[in-house]
């Protein structure tokens, strides 16, 4: 006798042994316990999740006739009468499945309907089944659309289908619609348990859950798959010839690469990706591997008290990593996981391109090494004295074509604190209630990078950029390369400036730059150099910014009509909302 894979050995053939489908069933029983039935379902789902055994099971509900010949309409089918057989069989008179993938025009259709007319032969109802129906092309459609809304008492319509979003609006109407869901891992490995119970097949957990997840939610790959395990491990199920056949990566790699993200181990995460390498094992599937944990710690971390499953041996290093990777970390990693299975085909080496989606955190990472030496490196290079202002500068400068620009300062100290902000008035605040306290508000203060080194020539310049900036001498991307340089000297006519990214030192914007200090010096010179930038007004603008900030959440937060509605109502000011004016 020829084999018979698991797949269509273990198919259900009525309702109570369908697994991971349960509101379907319970719709579809209820219906046929009462007989209130459709004329025409729709059953929607990914492949391998029971929409043809559904609607045989259907088929054999409507015809049932009972081990005895006297049974009816009935939710459970006997399996013994000829009608079940010969449905399960592919061989009752009464029951058709079109395949719309092949037969998807028009003449086919029409065919099928033809038969419309003529009352069944054995069974109760003619059922006609057309499976992967988005597949039908428009007027094969169309030629259906009358009898499938208005069909004889005696016809039924089962559509089944993948893509949905393909079925015309006017087919989904007349149908009465079910969506079959992809089924958890969980589901399909205590399935699985049974099944190779049944078989007597030695099968380790291990491989059974690599096989669940591998499976993706169809339990028909799920058992296509553990027939070629059951002949890759000639007659036995092990965990090692299991992720062999798969492929799959070792997920003590996986544990190994985030806790060396953690600890900021930069030479772990390249060792363990050459390791990769040399075993052949996937980078992507690494990549998936790690979006699982991530995912799993994500969940640990934003709800800590939630059971873990004892049985499953990856739950405490899952546990362990979650507790020593912050939540934000965990989220940023799981994007580059995510994101960076796109790259890898465009790099030309795969496992390169691995090792800078993991690198990629450590470059982000605070107070990792990485970004540690480029901040050391930016600091490093020695800032140059400011040069004192000639005389004639300051002279040319007291009296400009465009406007006054204000004398440079001696040497200021510090920055001026600006004077308090307008704000809105207490009852245009926006005030709800929010998950979380009003302290986020007070630990979100906004800070620069690096705070501005104050100098003459900073003042100076500072000065002679808002000058510009409100005679609209400059603008776009000329302004943003004023604002963004440092004076590092002014001699006579002669502008020397410093700037930190070299794209804005475009030729144009540079020489349109020159020509709007012509109006503070004539016959204007400008050169542009690239270095590290201390003082800029740019800099400059953002702490005042900032203070008018802090003193507007200041001066907000201390309103004693907003604490007393905090204290006595639970109202949260939202973060991001308190804008000075």
């Amino acid at each position: 006798m020829s084999y018979l894979v698991l797949a269509r050995k273990y198919r259900p053939r009525n309702f109570s042994e369908m697994v991971g489908q349960e509101h379907v069933v319970q719709a579809l029983s209820n219906a046929l316990t009462t007989q209130r039935l459709h004329h025409a379902y729709l059953f929607t789902g990914t492949r391998g999740v029971g929409k043809t055994t559904v609607s045989r099971i259907l088929a054999k509900s409507l015809n049932c006739q009972g081990p005895d010949g006297t049974g009816g309409i009935t939710a459970s089918p006997c399996g013994v009468c000829s009608a079940c057989t010969d449905i399960d069989s592919g061989r009752f008179v009464d029951y058709t499945e079109l395949d719309a993938a092949s037969n998807r025009g028009v003449d086919e259709v029409q065919a099928l309907l033809e038969q419309a007319v003529y009352k069944p032969v054995q069974g109760r109802f003619k059922v006609f089944m057309i499976d992967e129906v988005h597949m039908l092309t428009n007027t094969a459609f169309n030629a259906m659309l009358k009898t499938l809304e208005e069909p004889p008492e005696y016809l039924k319509f089962v559509l089944a289908t993948t893509d949905p979003q393909k079925v015309p609006v006017t087919v989904l109407s007349r149908c009465l619609q079910f969506n079959l869901r992809p089924m958890a891992p969980e589901t399909v490995l205590s399935h699985l348990t049974q099944v190779l119970a049944t078989e007597g097949v030695q099968a380790e957990t291990g491989a059974l859950r690599l096989l669940s997840r591998a499976a993706r939610g169809s339990m028909r790959d799920a058992l296509s798959l553990t027939d070629q395990a059951i002949a890759f491990g000639n007659g036995q199920l092990e965990e090692t010839t299991v992720r062999q056949m798969l492929g799959s990566v070792d997920r003590s790699y996986v544990f190994r690469l985030i806790d060396a993200l953690a600890q900021g181990d930069g030479k772990t995460v390249v060792e363990t990706a050459e390791a990769l390498r040399l075993n052949g094992l996937s980078a992507a599937s690494t990549l998936e591997e790690m979006t699982n944990v991530l995912q799993r710690m994500a969940v640990l971390q934003a709800v800590p008290g939630m059971p873990v499953d004892e049985a499953d041996p990856e739950a405490a290093d899952t546990a362990r990593l979650a507790a020593a990777m912050p939540a934000d970390e965990t989220q940023l990693l799981y994007s580059l996981c995510l994101h960076g299975r796109a790259e890898l085909g465009l790099a030309p080496d795969e496992y390169a391109a691995l090792t800078m989606v993991l690198l990629r955190l450590l470059a982000f990472k605070p107070g990792s090494p990485v970004r540690q030496s480029a901040e050391k490196k930016t600091l490093s290079e020695p800032l140059r004295a400011p040069l004192p202002l000639p005389a004639p500068v300051v002279a040319a400068a007291a009296k400009p074509a465009v406007a006054p620009a204000p004398p440079p300062v001696a040497a200021p100290v510090a920055a001026p604190v600006p004077q308090a902000p307008v704000l809105p008035t207490v009852q245009e605040l926006p005030v709800r209630v929010q998950a979380e306290p009003s302290e986020r508000l007070q630990a979100r203060p906004v800070v620069v990078a690096a705070p501005p080194v104050h100098t003459a020539d900073g003042d100076y310049w500072h000065a002679t950029v808002q000058q510009l900036i409100a005679a609209d001498a400059v603008g776009g991307l000329v302004r943003e390369l004023a604002l963004q340089s440092q004076l590092v000297a002014v001699d006579g006519s002669h502008w020397r400036l410093r700037i930190e990214r070299e794209s804005l030192s475009q030729p144009m914007s540079r020489e349109r730059l020159r020509v709007a200090l012509e109006s503070i010096t004539p016959n204007a010179t400008l050169d542009i150099e690239i270095g590290s930038v201390a003082d800029s007004p740019a800099k400059r603008n953002a702490v005042a910014a900032n203070e008018k900030q802090r003193i507007a959440e200041e001066i907000i937060l201390g309103d004693p009509l907003v604490q007393s509605l905090m204290r006595d109502y639970g109202a949260k000011i939202v973060p991001g909302t308190l804008k000075p004016i």
